[in-house]
């Protein structure tokens, strides 16, 4: 059975990630090539896609990989699909 976009269980850590590196969404964006609002929508749990060269490219800036920025969250519906840590 498909998931809908609402009931996703991924989680985003790029706050947890840039405020490591001590950098802001508005420099990413710049160094990735894509606009704030579109990370915003990342960050915050809302993108229902994310291209791979897209996830490539923030994984090279950050220097980290698809693992760091995205987790699943349980099934016992412990988590929204937002950027909070899943700990």
């Amino acid at each position: 059975m498909a998931v809908s976009a609402d009931e996703h269980r991924i989680a985003c850590h790029l706050d947890r990630l840039l405020a490591a590196r001590g950098m802001t969404l508005a420099h990413l964006a710049a160094l990735v090539g894509v606009t704030v609002a579109n990370l915003s929508v990342l960050k915050n749990g809302r993108a229902k896609a994310v291209r791979f060269s897209t996830l490539t490219a923030i994984c090279d800036v950050l220097e980290c990989t698809p693992g760091d920025l995205l987790t699943v969250l349980p099934k016992d519906g412990a988590g929204n699909g937002t950027s909070a840590d899943p700990e």
